[in-house]
C-alpha cells in the first residue's frame, strides 16, 4: 500500500484541512464575542463531500472519480444567519463555541495522531527495521 499518496492519506490530509478551518472560525466567533452585529461563523465540508462521493460512485471510472472529489475537497466558512438573543445582534454563543471548541481540538488530535502513525509505519519501512 502506498502510504503517501494513497486516498486514506489524501482523506486524512483534506480533514485536516477542515479541521483547521473550523478550528480558526471558532477562535474567530469566541474573539469576536462582544462585537456588536457579528454574526457566528460555521465551517462545512461534509455535506459536499458526500454529495460530491455519490456521484463519483455512479461514474464510468469509479476510482479515478473518487480521488478526483478528494483533490477537490474544500471546506466552506459560511456565516450564520440565524437571529440572536442579544440586544446588540451579535449571534455568537459562547457556550456552544467553548464546547465545539474542544470537540474540534480532540478532533484534531486524532488526525494528527493517524497521520503520524501512519507515517511512521513507512519511515519504519524505509529504514528497514
Amino acid at each position: 500500500m502506498d502510504y503517501v499518496t494513497s486516498n486514506s492519506e489524501l482523506m486524512m490530509e483534506r480533514s485536516m484541512r477542515f479541521l483547521w478551518a473550523k478550528q480558526t472560525a471558532i477562535l474567530d466567533n469566541i474573539s469576536n464575542a462582544e462585537t456588536p452585529g457579528y454574526k457566528a461563523k460555521y465551517v462545512t465540508f461534509e455535506e459536499s463531500l458526500k454529495k460530491s462521493l455519490k456521484s463519483a460512485l455512479g461514474a464510468s471510472a469509479p476510482a479515478a472519480a473518487f480521488r478526483s472529489v478528494l483533490e477537490d475537497a474544500r471546506p466552506t466558512v459560511r456565516t450564520a444567519s440565524s437571529e440572536s438573543t442579544r440586544m446588540d445582534e451579535n449571534g455568537v454563543n459562547m457556550t456552544e463555541q467553548g464546547v465545539e471548541l474542544a470537540r474540534n481540538t480532540y478532533q484534531l488530535r486524532y488526525a494528527m495522531n493517524s497521520i503520524s502513525s501512519n507515517l511512521s509505519i513507512l519511515r519504519t519501512a524505509i529504514k528497514g527495521q
